[in-house]
């Protein structure tokens, strides 16, 4: 299992969130599902993270976010990084 972890100060929740659902880079296309957060202190701020099968799929995934573009109108962004992960702890 590997993730897409990008962080990105979409600055209106609502007009990116109309984007990303249409996925025009197809990021998504192979994913398994993912989820959104939000920083409670700027609502602008988003985390995604989106699950994969296999690392080459999220790497797949990752190249074609990248080529689009659809990252450049965003200037404070962090990855989209293809990650594992390492540990999960739940209480």
């Amino acid at each position: 299992m590997a993730f897409i972890m990008t962080r990105i100060n979409v600055g209106d929740f609502d007009a990116w969130k109309q984007s990303f659902d249409k996925d025009l880079p197809r990021a998504r296309e192979t994913a398994k599902g993912y989820r959104l957060f939000r920083n409670l202190e700027d609502p602008g701020e988003v985390f995604v993270q989106v699950e994969f099968t296999t690392s080459a799929d999220a790497q797949t995934a990752r190249d074609r976010l990248r080529s689009s573009g659809v990252l450049k109108r965003f200037a404070d962004t962090s990855g989209p990084s293809v990650v594992e992960e390492v540990e999960s702890v739940r209480r």
